[in-house]
């Protein structure tokens, strides 16, 4: 576990409640993780001279990047914290994910950026879904 996103946690003034915390900890490293594998995936795929073949690609590894950036920031905040909405945004992350890994999947024979960036994605994926299920 990543001590800062784990620290931050613990020092909260505030009771969190029923929140997993070691879940929720993961889900936030995952997706600040699988972030920075898109972003670079992304990049990777604009260097490759295949460019025009990895457009999907690029699109996808940057939806996906925004969507985890986006679910880490909502997660590391928790006033006014409201479960329906840290589910949906969960749930849609591991939905991009997985598109995303997908989508990366079908270039990790050719690319191993592809390849790490499917792998980062579907471990987020799996982390979203584990803190959405528990999530009331």
């Amino acid at each position: 576990m990543n001590a800062p996103v784990k620290d931050m946690l613990h020092s909260y003034p505030a009771d969190l409640g029923d929140l997993d915390q070691d879940r929720l900890a993961r889900c936030i490293e995952e997706c600040i993780a699988c972030a920075q594998a898109c972003t670079a995936c992304a990049d990777a795929c604009l260097a490759e001279g295949m460019v025009g073949d990895l457009t999907k690609c690029i699109r996808t590894d940057m939806d996906c990047a925004d969507i985890c950036t986006a679910t880490a920031a909502v997660l590391s905040r928790h006033t006014g914290y409201n479960p329906d909405i840290a589910r949906a945004l969960v749930t849609a992350c591991a939905v991009a994910c997985r598109a995303c890994a997908d989508e990366c999947a079908a270039h990790a024979d050719q690319h191993e950026h592809c390849r790490l960036c499917a792998e980062a994605c579907r471990s987020c994926a799996e982390a979203c879904s584990d803190l959405a299920a528990t999530l009331r």
